[in-house]
């Protein structure tokens, strides 16, 4: 395994990827609390003024050094971009800001360390370590001073950096870099660049081919300006200039830098442009709109095939049902959802979690239209480090009220009574389990000694924002919602004793019918999501957000409408119990893209490592878990719908 070619001098402008070139190688409704005593009013206050005063610690402790945008990249004012480029003009000779960031295994995305990790050469003043916010902790960036003095528009040839012995842990360290293919990341103006730490090279024997491992010494940065702005920045390393570090229990090293700047005609404002250009490739746009193609057609063949059923069968049924015939009772066998007219709206057992899902539900959904509203208007520009970990942390402490409010309202008009036992299972029902997960996972990281193991300060300011905001809204919703005015309104009567369910084959039991309730949804996503595994599990870069809202548009129309034929059929068979049907139905998606992670994980990459292979399915689960209570939403609240449209066409006695 040779990576000199991946190590050669290449400009980012010549890679066909479009990413770096060493990267080639593998509503809530506001309701108001009718009937609300003072103090809950006063309650609902104390609790509002808690939380935006935590919002904004949170924020402020959040806004240490972050990393400044363009216009282009989001949508500012004249004043405030002004000010942004002054932060970017620089004199002739004056130092650029250059801190490296980590290092780690290429084909591990997860499992990065520090840079100084390695024995590289180390600053004469000693580490420095950058402020980061809180996304960029969460991202597992560490920045920290490097001795490379890289000044603007100033060339240099062969500059020495330091000259070091390095040991045998030293050998021995380097030796496993290379070998596992480690890469490392510096930034330079905020601009990223990579580059790997050796190479392997494979010799041929007679007997048995031959290992050697040989460490890059040298590292060549090629920089483009225009004016005072820096706009573009490669680096590279010099496959002939190397060391041998195969053998030996010590050697002594020379590591060196050389600096060449360039003239662009590129504009500053579209100096992270070249980072997304890999998603706007024609192979890959016509990839992305066959997906969408696909994903249409299903919904179209869907909508036909739920046309035939709500014009045609149900239009017989109504008829039939209309009529005061005594011949009708003959037909009972045939069609028999009126039958059930009397069970069909009895609320489901255990309805404090039924509600808690609905809610936690309605929660997710609302924070993913946020989190997309957001990246339409160009918010997650590539490399903005952290930006949507930040944002999905925020916006989900913002929107815990609405599962608040829809877990206690639902609740209410079930006739449930425990209410403070359903706000608290509200409020743990997701971030519970993902609390669990991210425990161990982070038990996992302080053991490997790895960058993705969050500091204690860190998880202080996570635990400050779910104390002072998210739990204080999700009691403040569910207060409100307890004390909403709404009924549920259903058209029939429920009678006192439930009517038995007679006996159905398997086909018609729950597993059957998840499988396919999901099947149809996944199909509709999944060539997307392999570019999105790409991104969050690889080093390429995902900036295509429209067409990715189409898609999760597309499956939000699927599942709901996969969703509606499975209920109508199982009412058809006098089966009134599709409450937790429709969720479960509708969640299925979550549970086959969980599916996919194994096929993802075994056939499309090359992770390996219990770190890894740990953050890749326990992170997955927790996202899956996520798209199980959203989707599992979105099948009850279409179910609902038809099922009280459908009630309401018939007299019901």
């Amino acid at each position: 395994v040779n990576h000199a070619g991946f190590a050669s001098r290449t400009s980012l402008d010549d890679d066909t990827d479009g990413t770096p070139a060493w990267f080639t190688a593998s509503g809530h409704r506001h309701a108001r609390a009718g009937g609300a005593r003072r103090p809950d009013a006063r309650m609902a206050r104390g609790f509002l003024r808690v939380a935006l005063l935590a919002l904004v610690l949170c924020l402020a402790v959040d806004g240490g050094e972050a990393s400044p945008v363009t216009k282009s990249e989001i949508g500012l004012s004249a004043g405030a971009t002004r000010r942004l480029l002054a932060a970017h003009q620089y004199r002739m000779r004056e130092k650029v800001p250059l801190y490296a960031n980590k290092a780690g295994p290429f084909h591990n995305p997860s499992e990065t360390y520090q840079y100084y990790d390695l024995p590289f050469c180390e600053p004469d003043a000693g580490l420095k370590s950058k402020i980061e916010d809180l996304g960029e902790v969460l991202e597992g960036d560490r920045m920290t001073s490097t001795p490379y003095d890289v000044p603007f528009r100033v060339d240099k040839e062969n500059e020495s950096l330091c000259v070091k012995t390095l040991t045998a842990r030293d050998l021995k360290r380097f030796r496993k870099a290379v070998e596992e293919d480690y890469y490392f990341q510096m930034y330079y103006d905020d601009l990223p660049i990579w580059g790997f730490v050796g190479k392997i090279e494979k010799i041929l024997k007679p007997n048995a081919p031959e290992m050697r491992y040989y460490l890059f010494t040298h590292v060549h940065f090629d920089v483009a300006y225009n004016g005072d702005k820096v706009v573009e920045i490669n680096v590279s390393t010099d496959p002939l200039r190397t060391v041998d570090i195969t053998e030996g229990s010590e050697a002594t090293v020379e590591f060196s830098y050389s600096v060449r700047w360039k003239e662009t005609r590129i504009p500053f404002e579209r100096r992270m442009e070249k980072y997304s250009r890999y998603s706007f490739l024609p192979q890959h746009l016509e990839i992305h709109w066959f997906s969408i193609i696909n994903s249409c057609v299903t919904v179209l063949l869907l909508t036909g095939f739920l046309a035939t059923i709500l014009m045609r069968v149900l239009k017989n049924d109504f008829i039939k049902y209309s009529r005061d015939d005594e011949a009708q009772l003959e037909e009972q066998e045939e069609t028999g959802w009126k039958y059930i007219h009397g069970d069909v709206f009895r609320f489901p057992r255990f309805t404090s979690l039924f509600c808690a899902v609905i809610g936690v539900g309605t929660q997710l959904f609302a924070m993913t239209m946020g989190v997309f509203a957001l990246a339409l208007v160009g918010v997650f520009y590539p490399y903005n480090r952290g930006a949507l970990l930040t944002a999905i942390i925020i916006i989900y402490a913002l929107t815990s009220g609405i599962a608040g409010y829809v877990a206690a309202n639902h609740y209410r008009q079930m006739g449930g009574q425990n209410w403070v036992r359903n706000v608290l299972l509200t409020g743990f029902l997701f971030c519970g389990p993902m609390f669990i997960v991210f425990s161990f996972l982070n038990t996992v990281a302080i053991a490997y000694r790895s960058t993705a193991a969050l500091p204690f300060g860190t998880i202080c300011v996570i635990l400050i924002i779910w104390a002072l905001v998210t739990a204080p809204l999700t009691v403040l919703g569910g207060i409100a919602g307890k004390n909403a005015r709404s009924e549920f309104n259903a058209p029939c009567r429920t009678t006192k004793y439930p009517r038995e369910i007679p006996a159905l084959p398997w086909y018609r039991g729950a597993l059957p019918q998840m499988c396919m309730a999901g099947f149809l949804p996944f199909s509709a996503i999944y060539i997307e999501l392999y570019y999105i595994f790409a991104s969050v599990w690889g080093h390429k870069v995902y900036t295509i957000y429209s067409i990715l809202f189409i898609v999760f548009i597309i499956l939000i129309i699927v599942t709901a409408f996969i969703t509606i034929a499975l209920t109508y059929f199982q009412l058809a068979v006098e089966d009134h119990e599709w409450w937790w049907r429709a969720v479960l139905c509708g969640g299925s998606t979550g549970v086959f893209i969980y599916g996919y992670c194994f096929y993802y994980y075994y056939a499309r990459s090359d992770m390996s490592g219990f770190m890894q292979t740990s953050f890749f399915f326990g992170y997955m689960w927790t996202i899956c878990y996520g798209f199980f209570l959203m989707l599992g939403n979105v099948g009850f609240r279409a179910s609902k719908l038809f099922v009280m449209h459908i009630y309401k066409a018939i007299k019901c006695e």
